[in-house]
């Protein structure tokens, strides 16, 4: 398309020549001629440098360069509008397979996909433009909100409700049942997982991501909150609208997340703790208390992320602290045994 046409769909102002070809989207590592790149920072103006590119997405004007430029409020969202004109998956709907298990009492929207190997359970309702990969199995008395994407092998249990425009990528396990025991004259007692899960509208899950059905009540998953792959979200928990969950994360039972907080990889939270609005989590954190909103935090036990710094900075020091712990309990016995005699 003319470069015209692709600045009026991110809302930018060209510097250059609106009539410009654009053939396709890329980084700028790789960005060729035809391609589109975005430059995200003017710190790292200089990548611009022998660039082949037709034209790039910037925040500002960039003098004394030949190239392009489309001017926008933040290039990366542009860059990402870009990708979606030119990389656009057309699914047609196919309607549901005849080799797909579809039990009493489905309801079905329009231009539904259901592809050979699904097995969805009775009384489940599928909104409009669904579409359910090979595979996947979706329990009795389920909700799948309209626009949504279940990608093959993942397993809905039962009472699931799924939101419009929700994104289940394969593997993915939702509504197994909580990990709860009571302990009975040294027997570990199952304690039944009677609750359900609800997943909000336009909310991503990763491959291979878990969650838990609820104790009792729901397991909720907030509206545009995006989860990455292999995460563990247990019974009970409550997170938040606009989170951003990174892989690995294992959040405990009954753990409440504030809306637009953001965990990074392998972070570990305990049950029953309370997370603010807007906090961020560094990776590889545990969070065994309370943190409040609008915060950053980092390492295990979680600390206000300056106090963490600080502490790690005492940790690598330990040894040159130690030794001179040494030479002065050397100069006290010297001086001890001095005044004895």
């Amino acid at each position: 398309m003319k470069l015209k046409a692709l600045a009026d769909i991110v809302d930018g102002r060209i510097a250059g020549d609106p009539e410009t070809d654009i053939t396709g989207v890329a980084g700028i590592q790789e960005a060729g001629q035809g391609d589109i790149t975005y430059l995200a920072d003017k710190k790292n103006v200089s990548a611009l440098d022998g660039l082949q590119a037709s034209a790039v997405f910037v925040h500002d004007k960039i003098e004394n360069i030949s190239l392009n430029m489309v001017i926008v409020e933040n290039p990366q969202y542009a860059f990402a509008k870009a990708l979606e004109v030119f990389h656009k998956k057309s699914l047609q709907p196919g309607g549901v397979s005849e080799q797909a298990v579809i039990c009493s009492g489905v309801q079905t929207g329009k231009d539904v996909t259901v592809y050979p190997a699904a097995y969805i359970s009775s009384n489940v309702v599928i909104g409009d433009g669904v579409t359910i990969f090979p595979g996947v199995f979706v329990g009795e008395d389920t909700t799948i909100g309209d626009n949504t994407f279940i990608y093959p092998n993942v397993t809905v249990r039962e009472g699931v409700r799924i939101g419009k425009g929700v994104i289940i990528h394969a593997g993915a396990v939702i509504g197994a049942d909580g990990f709860g025991y009571v302990q009975e004259k040294g027997i570990h007692y199952k304690i039944p997982q009677v609750g359900g899960v609800i997943i909000e509208d336009n909310v991503e899950i990763g491959a291979n991501v878990i969650i838990d059905r609820a104790t009792t009540g729901n397991t909720v998953v907030g509206s545009g909150t995006k989860i990455d792959n292999l995460v563990q979200i247990a019974h009970n928990v409550k997170i938040g609208k606009n989170c951003i969950i990174v892989a690995q994360v294992g959040i405990s039972g009954s753990v409440e997340i504030g809306d637009g907080t953001i965990l990074g990889g392998q972070v570990g939270i305990k049950d029953h703790i309370k997370i603010g609005k807007n906090v961020m989590v560094a990776a590889q954190a545990g969070v065994i208390s309370n943190l409040s909103e609008g915060q950053i935090y980092s390492g295990s036990p979680a600390l206000p992320h300056h106090t963490s710094l600080r502490v790690n900075r005492t940790f690598t020091r330990l040894p040159e602290l130690a030794k001179k712990v040494q030479k002065l309990e050397k100069l006290v016995s010297k001086e001890e045994n001095s005044d004895d005699r």
